[in-house]
């Protein structure tokens, strides 16, 4: 990993992807996002402060145990004057996260558990089907193995 001297306070985009692990592209689509800032150069490059690294270590770190980036950009907006996260912060905002990622993995447990029911079906219309048809919901009004739109029978 490049080192950066500690008498540099800016890095370019490209030392920021060196240091971070994030690829450029990603770099780029954060800052489009609203997660990370760079200013400008006069030649129009990007410079980005010293503290992005940890931004970025932050984002991906939250992302990899499957939090949006919409819920991590809402998380960021909240801290004081946009500072970079400390580990306090961290761990507030990761006691938050742990009952949605609770739900999110009930969820795809119970989704796993049922996945081996459509295996042999092939339509993946089964009565109690839970990946196309949760709960039956169309049960109730169509049956057969595709839900098409009701047709009006011409009348003679």
């Amino acid at each position: 990993m490049p080192k950066i001297p500690e008498k540099i306070h800016e890095l370019t985009v490209g030392q920021l992807s060196a240091r971070s692990g994030a690829a450029v592209s990603a770099l780029h689509f954060y800052e489009a996002k609203g997660l990370i800032k760079s200013r400008r150069t006069s030649g129009n490059q990007r410079r980005y402060s010293r503290d992005t690294l940890r931004r970025v270590a932050f984002i991906r770190a939250a992302q990899r145990v499957g939090i949006p980036l919409a819920t991590i950009r809402d998380a960021l907006a909240e801290l004081p004057e946009e500072r970079t996260p400390t580990r306090d912060d961290w761990a507030r905002l990761s006691q938050a996260w742990r009952s949605e990622l609770d739900e999110r993995i009930t969820q795809l447990n119970r989704l796993r558990d049922h996945l081996t029911d459509c295996i042999g079906c092939g339509c993946l219309s089964l009565d109690t089907c839970v990946l196309s048809n949760p709960d039956d919901a169309f049960g109730e009004r169509l049956t057969g193995s595709r839900l098409l739109p009701e047709r009006k029978q011409p009348t003679r």
